[in-house]
């Protein structure tokens, strides 16, 4: 088996071959740590590499799962699977710097509960990703460890606050990783680097052990190659946790049971207001060819309407400004430490004290006028088909972005469809749909309502296996 091949193969078939005890976890381990070996100089996707651990967690798996004399013992789909964290989730043992200079040295005690979840089932911890500093920004050009760069062309930007992560499963540095979406931290790396992204419904994965940026925006979940990888990752890190008052005692599915099912007699909903209009005219005939493919599947397209789904930009923007700003000064950092933070950081957090009480109350109503909308349009249809991001990845360098005509800065363009499942709490995922001329990834997103994971999985995943975009990967790699 090529070696090259393997890094780019999926969870789901690897864990089958595993059980097999056809593949080992060394093997696989020892490949990824040569590849980011090789790779990650010039990606920067790794800020930690825990190759011992790696090593040793790998042989203790490699024991279990092929066993002696009949005592083997198989934990599931993740049991002996390498993936890597943002390095904004606690690990114990390991540092945790969330990619500032006030965290460099961080060493948690404990594992955030994500960790832990993936350590039961019997992954392999390979290292920790760079990401933009303390999540707070999309392009991961972080000013303390250097920028990530995307694998599918080393002048742009890989999107962020998961930056590392998506460079990283895109690289085959490693399986899936595990991040966290403030405002589209998750989907738009995603987007960006070709791959999948899921965020989940609010309340559904814990953010225990995370560090927050906005506490009621937060939430954590999977990046992966495929539907189905991420399926078996949400599986494994959702459900309650009493370490968490936000999570709910809502039933965790077994989500890749109807994965397979088809698309046929359900609704996918094409908003005629705000999500098109204003997206790059490459993206959008993606997105329209995407319509036309779930048509032949099935599915039926109607418009709907969001009508105050626009509000979610300032409204959730007075939020994060707030509540960020809240967690930075109760741990004593800001600003006593303002100058240990990057330019773009640090002027966000100021801003947050210029937020008035009234106008953070005031967000808070538009948030249930816009979750009214959503649940208004969930009555008619059963998902949302949305681009992820109006444009593909900029230039590391750009701090605007051309769209038609007009210009509009990186950090609005790229936050300003994927806000509003953040806003609202409702899950959404981004997947592969197609490229660009210059060849760089173009990423759908398909918005579902509260809790309803598993029909947005079902619908993504019919589109990926009537497609191959997922089954690209970035050249020289």
């Amino acid at each position: 088996m090529d070696p090259h091949e393997i890094a780019f193969w999926s969870i789901e078939k690897l864990a089958r071959l595993i059980e097999k005890k056809k593949v080992s976890p060394v093997e696989l381990v020892e490949m990824l740590l040569r590849r980011i070996g090789q790779q990650n100089p010039r990606l920067n996707a790794f800020l930690t590499v825990t190759a011992e651990r790696a090593l040793s967690e790998a042989r203790r798996t490699e024991k279990e799962i092929f066993g002696l004399r009949g005592r083997a013992h198989y934990r599931g789909l993740l049991h002996g699977i390498p993936v890597a964290l943002k390095d904004n989730i606690w690990t114990r043992g390991i540092r945790t710097t969330a990619g500032s200079k006030i965290l460099r040295e961080f060493v948690p005690a404990q594992d955030a509960t994500v960790v832990r979840r993936l350590q039961q089932a019997g992954a392999v911890l390979l290292g920790k990703t760079n990401l933009h500093e303390f999540a707070y920004g999309v392009t991961t050009n972080n000013p303390h460890f250097g920028p990530t760069r995307n694998p599918w062309d080393l002048t742009h930007i890989p999107g962020g606050s998961s930056g590392g992560s998506a460079a990283a499963v895109a690289a085959g540095l490693c399986f899936a990783s595990v991040g966290s979406d403030t405002g589209g931290s998750i989907r738009i790396p995603a987007a960006l680097c070709g791959i999948v992204g899921l965020k989940p419904t609010f309340g559904r994965v814990s953010c225990h052990g995370v560090v927050p940026l906005s506490a009621s925006l937060d939430h954590v979940g999977p990046l992966a190659r495929t539907v189905a990888d991420a399926a078996i990752l949400l599986r494994v890190i959702a459900g309650r946790d009493p370490y968490d008052a936000s999570i709910t005692a809502q039933r965790v599915p077994e989500y890749a049971a109807k994965l397979r099912k088809p698309v046929r007699g359900l609704r996918l909903g094409w908003p005629r207001d705000f999500f098109l209009d204003r997206v790059g005219d490459e993206i959008r005939r993606a997105i329209e060819q995407v319509a036309r493919e779930f048509e032949r599947l099935g599915a039926t397209i109607e418009e709907v309407s969001l009508p105050r789904v626009a509000a979610s930009g300032d409204a959730g923007n007075h939020i994060a400004l707030v509540e960020a700003r809240h967690y930075h000064e109760s741990q004593g950092w800001f600003p006593a430490r303002a100058a240990d933070y990057g330019e773009d950081v640090r002027k966000r957090l100021q801003a947050g004290a210029d937020v008035r009480a009234i106008d953070y109350l005031a967000a808070l109503e538009v948030r249930k006028q816009v979750r009214q909308d959503f649940a208004a349009a969930f009555t008619r249809v059963d998902a949302l088909l949305v681009p992820t991001t109006p444009i593909a990845a900029p230039a590391i360098d750009a701090a605007v972005a051309k769209i038609g005509a007009e210009e509009e800065p990186v950090r609005s363009a790229l936050l300003r469809l994927n806000r509003p499942a953040n806003f609202a709490g409702v899950p959404a995922i981004s997947i592969p749909c197609g490229f660009t001329r210059e060849h760089l990834p173009i990423g759908l997103q398909l918005i579902g309502p509260m809790w309803g994971e598993a029909q947005l999985l079902r619908i993504a995943s019919a589109y990926e296996r009537a497609t191959e975009w997922h089954t690209q990967y970035p050249p020289g790699l």
